[in-house]
């Protein structure tokens, strides 16, 4: 079984590099060095850091723990999707989903175990909040994916809200996006969040990545009913932030919709979404609702699905349904969920 630990050389940023070399009266360009090794090569032990001074080395060592660690269950569904279960270091379960698809290898990562948005058709909303994930944890899911060679794109669409563990997730995308990095593209990246508005535009200020906004119903008190995150910040104040950002360019932003029979697919709908989201350069992907257990709502059936998209493609907005992928393992949408995992060892052995 892996020791993971918190306090990891991976997942610190190319400043928090260079502060610990001026911390340790180490050259600052050894930073660079750690970079390297770090995330072009995908090193984490300082012992292979050949490069690197033995005294140096051996001080590493002695003050990081490991970052990586394999996923403790995989999960392959009948359509090519495959669903891994990683443990945290503080003893909570996280769970990534991979999504291959011709020329194309998405893997959906999480940014934390469970989630305190509690939308009401969300799996991981119900189990609550159990811990933020360190930069370390987030990355992990990709460094030890056993496909990672073969990732195209990575979506921040897994267990947790984003925006609400910021600071971690905007150092993991600029490791991700960085040339002394991943060297990864912006564009193959895409952020998902609730509307956590006071975190939005720090967020669009300080990465290029794309945003995907969960909206789900236009209306701010049928939102309200089933994403609570919405009393606090109403879906109208996150349209209105987007409106002074420029997405007709490289940037996209995109509108996640959940479809509920007969709950948010009607024809006022979609005259109220033409008008909440006018001046916004965006798309809006619908998605079928995923039953979860003891849920009130239902799925549309195809021909629904298609009614509505073609009505809102009318009106002038880009508009596509997105295939459902993984069901049979919950792994789509709104269906990843590790409230019945349980700890077979202490929190303590984690850490030590």
């Amino acid at each position: 079984m892996d020791t993971i630990h918190r306090n990891t050389l991976y997942g610190l940023d190319y400043s928090q590099l260079a502060d610990l070399c001026t911390a340790e009266d180490w050259p600052r360009f050894m930073a660079g060095q750690l970079a390297r090794w770090l995330y072009k090569r995908h090193v984490e032990d300082p012992a292979q850091m050949t490069d690197l001074a033995a005294v140096r080395r051996e001080r590493l060592a002695e003050s990081f723990g490991r970052a990586f660690s394999a996923s403790v269950r995989e999960s392959r569904s009948a359509d090519g999707t495959k669903k891994y279960l990683f443990r945290t270091s503080e003893g909570h379960f996280i769970e990534s989903a991979y999504i291959p698809d011709g020329e194309r290898a998405t893997l959906c990562v999480s940014s934390q175990a469970g989630c305190r948005m509690g939308c009401r058709f969300c799996a991981t909303g119900r189990q609550g909040l159990q811990q933020s994930l360190p930069t370390a944890e987030i990355l992990n899911q990709i460094v030890s994916l056993p496909e990672r060679d073969t990732l195209t794109n990575v979506v921040f669409m897994g267990m947790g809200e984003p925006l609400d563990n910021l600071e971690n997730v905007v150092r993991a995308l600029d490791i991700l996006t960085s040339d002394w990095g991943f060297g990864w593209s912006p564009t193959r990246i895409t952020v998902s969040t609730a509307g956590v508005v006071p975190q939005l535009r720090r967020f669009l200020d300080a990465t290029r990545v794309h945003l995907a906004v969960s909206l789900h119903n236009p209306f701010s008190e049928e939102r309200a009913e089933i994403m609570p995150v919405e009393r606090a910040w109403p879906i109208a104040q996150v349209a209105e932030i987007l409106r002074e950002y420029d997405f007709t360019h490289q940037r996209r932003v995109s509108f996640e919709y959940i479809v509920m029979s007969g709950l948010n697919d009607t024809p006022r709908h979609v005259r109220e979404l033409c008008r909440l989201l006018n001046g916004i350069k965006c798309r809006i992907n619908l998605i079928r609702f995923h039953k979860i257990p003891d849920s009130p709502y239902f799925s549309p059936d195809e021909a629904a699905m298609i009614r509505f998209r073609d009505a809102l493609t009318a009106r002038g907005i880009q508009t596509t349904i997105r295939a459902s992928r993984g069901e049979d393992i919950q792994a789509a949408c709104g269906l990843l969920s590790t409230a019945f995992e349980s700890t077979p060892f202490e929190r303590r052995s984690l850490c030590d």
